[in-house]
């Protein structure tokens, strides 16, 4: 690659790395309440929600305009309080019920929406797969601070967030506000979805939750090495995945997707090589 196509794909790398870092701490704590599937749901309800302002009349139909995001975050958050509600040990039907026909039910709505809409199938496209080769350093950098804001919020209440997600039932008879603090945490997934979806869409955004903490989970029970093999592993996925993208002339967002998986077996199959190899490793 000459200096030109290293400097373009620069802010979409640095995208990406800022995208890894915040998923994959949160993907520790959705891999441990095992509701695996509540980052894809967000993300199709906040899809859902930014399908809304193609059908107002004061919008223009603009799909980039300020309202998207504004009624993709509302909608993120009504998904939230949702959630939140239906996370208790004596609840008899299960959450992860509720959040696969949340995602089901928002799949459609979005279809229904963009079918009354123009451009209708870009849009479609443009949600499922993102186009993260397009996002401008001043997107990079306003990404970065709302994560950081996010991060520094889990950082500050750690103690009550890993409670809940560790030992929920236990966090529950302890006395600790379940609910509340269930709902922050859904509420704060909300806004790094709602903006990670309009840079690299549902299945990427997904792919950052989920796979690197699973992949981190085949070498660590221990939380801090789980964060260092996931936030490794997204490093390494991201160039990868942009670089076989930009040399195959590939989509970039499903070719990172099929990256997280490639890289996710060869982990898997490596793994018992890796404890012969380091006896005295920790691994799960």
């Amino acid at each position: 690659m000459d200096t030109t196509i290293l400097e373009f794909l620069a802010a979409p790398f640095a995208a990406a790395l800022v995208i890894a870092g915040i998923h994959t701490y949160l993907g520790v704590h959705v891999v441990e309440r095992g509701v695996i599937f509540v980052d894809l749901s967000l993300a199709q309800i906040a899809a859902l929600g930014s399908t809304i302002p193609l059908l107002l009349p004061f919008t223009d139909g603009d799909p980039h305009g300020p309202w998207t995001y504004w009624i993709s975050l509302l909608f993120t958050f009504i998904g939230a309080a949702l959630f939140a509600t239906v996370r208790s040990k004596k609840a008899r039907i299960p959450q992860e019920a509720i959040i696969g026909i949340c995602y089901a039910v928002a799949s459609a709505g979005a279809m229904l929406a963009m079918s009354k809409a123009s451009a209708e199938s870009e849009h479609l496209k443009g949600m499922l797969v993102g186009n993260i080769l397009a996002v401008s350093w001043a997107e990079v950098r306003e990404t970065a601070i709302l994560y950081l804001i996010v991060g520094l919020f889990h950082y500050v209440f750690r103690r009550q967030f890993l409670a809940i997600s560790m030992d929920h039932d236990n966090a529950e008879g302890r006395g600790l506000n379940v609910k509340f603090w269930d709902f922050l945490f859904y509420a704060s997934l909300g806004f790094v979805v709602t903006r990670s979806v309009s840079i690299a869409g549902v299945l990427l955004v997904f792919c950052y939750l989920i796979v690197p903490s699973v992949a981190a989970m085949l070498y660590s029970t221990h939380i801090g090495r789980r964060l260092a093999i996931g936030w490794i592993m997204g490093t390494v996925v991201s160039a990868l995945g942009i670089y076989f993208s930009v040399s195959m002339d590939l989509p970039t967002g499903p070719t990172m997707v099929c990256t997280f998986g490639l890289v996710l077996v060869v982990m898997a199959l490596v793994k018992p090589l890796v404890a012969r190899m380091f006896p005295g490793l920790e691994l799960a």
